[in-house]
């Protein structure tokens, strides 16, 4: 019996995948899918659209809450870096831990998102295998080896 298995989660988590790019989104889903992830992934193309589901509003009344959220930083009608400071202003959802997947590697978004409470900060790479292998690699630590919360704290 695996010592640690008494604390991993024992149904899989819900993922929010906040992603505009449409080739980025089939090629997370693709990996993930490949890699057997049995976690069911929302996505979702801009900030005001997860805003509106994490906070169940509109077409999103019914959204799970995610037990893991990856964002985009450049996205449309809202950025990422606002739906980020939003997240972790709320008390309700600042213990869903929250990557960062951007293409900038400017310096300054990464000190933003790790100051407003990220919980990573991945560069997507340009290639297809080294992006596709980012993926795993982030698939096998957020959604195997790390524990996440199911339950925000009250």
């Amino acid at each position: 019996m695996n010592p640690n298995s008494e604390h991993k989660n024992l149904h899989p988590i819900d993922v929010l995948l906040v992603e505009d790019n449409p080739d980025h989104v089939e090629l997370i889903l693709k990996v993930l899918q490949e890699n057997n992830i049995l976690n069911e992934v929302h996505v979702v193309s801009d900030g005001e659209e997860a805003l509106e589901f994490l906070y169940q509003r509109g077409k999103y009344m019914e959204a799970p809450r995610p037990g893991l959220i990856l964002l985009d930083v450049r996205l449309p009608k809202v950025d990422g870096i606002e739906v980020l400071r939003r997240i972790k202003a709320d008390p309700a959802l600042k213990s869903i831990p929250v990557v960062v997947l951007t293409t900038s590697i400017g310096e300054r978004e990464m000190m933003e998102s790790y100051n407003l409470g990220a919980n990573s900060y991945i560069i997507k790479p340009v290639g297809f295998e080294k992006f596709a292998k980012v993926i795993k690699d982030l698939k096998l630590y957020w959604l195997v080896v790390n524990s996440l919360p199911m339950k925000p704290m009250s």
